[in-house]
């Protein structure tokens, strides 16, 4: 590759301001929401009630009345819980042939709580990452956002 080539690629990451990837780390944020914890201290809870965000972290301030998680939880919920239960219900009916009463009530206990489990852990990462990507007002200047 000659020089010329070479360089296109090299300005958009010069001109990229310093730490604008690194100030708010993606991963430790997405662990936080896992834990449905404020992805700022990881202290104050996310959310109350199930699946109500709170307004503000109750330890360090920081402002979530803009968070925008939609049906995004939702659908990751959905996601994750077909690709699991599939291929079990495949393995299960093709292992032991069980009575079909008994694998619809297995199965649909089981789509039913692991839904329930994962539904607000999915709404905390998505939360987590809007935070970590400064999006959906998570964009302000101010260190944790703290009365706005």
């Amino acid at each position: 590759m000659t020089k010329s080539q070479a360089e296109p690629l090299a300005e958009p990451l010069a001109a990229m301001p310093p730490g604008a990837d690194t100030d708010r780390p993606t991963m430790p944020a997405l662990g936080k929401g896992w834990r449905c914890k404020c992805p700022e201290c990881g202290k104050g809870n996310l959310l109350h009630s199930y699946l109500k965000v709170n307004n503000s972290c109750s330890h360090c301030g920081l402002d979530l009345t803009h968070a925008r998680a939609d049906d995004g939880p939702a659908y990751l919920t959905i996601l994750i819980v077909g690709h699991l239960m599939a291929p079990l219900m495949h393995v299960a009916y093709f292992s032991w042939r069980p009575e079909p009463l008994v694998m619809f009530t297995v199965f649909t206990i089981g789509c039913v709580a692991s839904s329930l489990y994962l539904l607000p852990r999915m709404k905390g990462i998505v939360i987590a990452y809007q935070w970590a990507r400064r999006m959906h007002g998570f964009d302000k200047s101010s260190p944790a956002n703290k009365g706005q």
